[in-house]
């Protein structure tokens, strides 16, 4: 039951995470009112690349946290 529920909070993250790209991608403001410029563009996409990165490290620990459970809980 916990492996269906981290497959299903990652597929979420993975809508949310592609949702922000497709949204950086295709605006051509920000919130205050700045034109886009690629490389203004790039640095949304660097800093969604390393929030990102922080959601998959946490995801890996997790899974490490309920593998190691499962074993436990077997022997």
């Amino acid at each position: 039951m916990k492996m269906k529920i981290w497959w299903l909070l990652n597929i979420v993250w993975l809508i949310i995470f592609a949702a922000g790209a497709i949204f950086i991608g295709v605006r051509k403001a920000d919130g205050a009112g700045a034109v886009q410029t690629p490389e203004i563009k790039m640095l949304s996409f660097g800093i969604l690349a390393v929030v990102f990165l922080f959601v998959i490290l946490f995801q890996l620990i997790q899974l490490a946290i309920i593998h190691f459970m499962d074993k436990k809980r077997i022997q």
